[in-house]
């Protein structure tokens, strides 16, 4: 369970707010029920697949596996571009809370690489520190939320009900689009099936515990932010729990709030980087990347080539993108990837299914409707990076067999 907290409450909860109060404005609460409602099909999906397929690689191995080649590569493509993105998005998040006006994209430059030469030595995140990170992004995610409670929540004095769908459905789907980023990494309970007693019960158990538990904390943030600084000041504020802690009564609060937004930023690029660089070298193992990206180091044995390239690449998207671009990027992505999750758990035969079949079909019709509604230029890029990817992996299948 901790592990689901630890992959969901990090820094997702300190950016996508912003985005998602720009698209729905009140109507993000709605959106936060969809994109947790998606989230739970889709980490179901992975509990039953982890069970049949105990291996590393996730998705791309059960899409290869239950689908065939094609399926497996859209699923570790879209992981690869999709987490890349988030790389970004949490290096901008620690600079809109740690950084000066105006130097936030040097420093999250900075971040990438320092945290990717962090990264190339072996040195990652252990069980044992997720949970301290867990408990200090708790912490000052409460006092943000006790912070705004004290002032009385001023701007739900006039609250509407009517208000929640004051931008329609369509702006209600693409808040939820855009909230699904800050739920990212739940699956990875399911990839535990190995390591606990009874991991039928166990692991879904699990997951929907951490889940509601994390419902629970983005339920009362987002009330909180709304509340603090209303669906206009939440939608203009590059970082909003810092900002409602710093209009309220206990402004003091306000630097608790940074120092936890700034680590659990670090600690979600550190992780990102190190799953990235190893889906990475899975897929170029396969031939699906370059193959010389599955060069691993003698020394520090990390697939330091494909760590190294990743750096780089973030660092440009870190330079060229906003947030709120990164997270649509980064949603494109992950949706797609659970897409292919549902539709592979949807095809396991009876006597490897433990969830009712229909839960796959509204997981895998969820992916694909939020990814419709995400902001264009985000459907776009994805589009056109996807699109690189297909015409790779169609070359060099028919230079292979010429």
């Amino acid at each position: 369970m901790f592990i689901g907290l630890g992959s969901m409450i990090g820094a997702g909860v300190f950016a996508a707010f912003t985005p998602a109060a720009q698209a729905a404005g009140n109507g993000l609460l709605i959106g936060l029920v969809v994109a947790a409602a998606v989230a739970l099909c889709n980490a179901l999906a992975s509990a039953q697949l982890a069970a049949a397929f105990p291996t590393s690689g996730g998705t791309y191995v059960y899409g290869r596996e239950q689908l065939g080649p094609w399926w497996g590569f859209l699923a570790g493509w879209s992981f690869v571009i999709g987490k890349t993105a988030s790389c970004a998005a949490m290096a901008l998040t620690f600079a809109s809370y740690a950084a000066p006006a105006g130097w936030e994209r040097p420093v999250a430059v900075v971040a990438v690489i320092g945290l990717a030469a962090v990264n190339y030595r072996g040195v990652t995140r252990t069980a044992q520190l997720t949970r301290i990170i867990v408990v200090l992004v708790l912490a000052a995610l409460a006092i943000a939320v006790a912070s705004a409670g004290a002032s009385g929540l001023p701007q739900l004095a006039d609250f509407d009900a009517s208000s929640l769908l004051a931008k329609g459905p369509y702006g209600v789907l693409q808040s939820a689009g855009l909230l699904f980023f800050a739920f990212a990494g739940y699956a990875r309970i399911a990839t535990m099936g190995e390591e606990v007693r009874e991991p039928a019960r166990v692991v879904p158990r699990a997951i929907v515990i951490a889940l509601a538990i994390t419902i629970a904390v983005y339920a009362l943030v987002g009330v909180s932010l709304l509340g603090a600084l209303g669906p206009e000041g939440l939608a203009s504020s590059a970082a909003p729990v810092r900002d409602a802690a710093a209009a309220s009564d206990w402004a003091w609060t306000a630097p608790v709030v940074t120092i936890g937004a700034a680590l659990a930023s670090l600690g979600a690029l550190l992780a990102l980087i190190a799953g990235i660089g190893r889906t990475s070298l899975a897929m170029a193992r396969e031939a699906d990347l370059p193959r010389w990206l599955s060069a691993v180091h003698p020394r520090y044995h990390v697939p330091h080539r494909a760590e190294v390239a990743l750096a780089a690449i973030v660092s440009v998207v870190v330079l060229t993108v906003d947030l709120r671009g990164a997270i649509g990027f980064s949603s494109f992505g992950v949706l797609l990837y659970y897409f292919v999750a549902n539709l592979s758990a949807f095809t396991q035969k009876s006597d490897r299914r433990r969830f009712p079949r229909a839960l796959f079909v509204v997981g895998g019709l969820g992916c694909l409707v939020l990814v419709a509604t995400l902001p264009l230029l985000s459907i776009g890029v994805g589009l056109g990076v996807l699109a690189v990817g297909i015409a790779y992996r169609a070359i060099r299948l028919r230079v292979g067999r010429g």
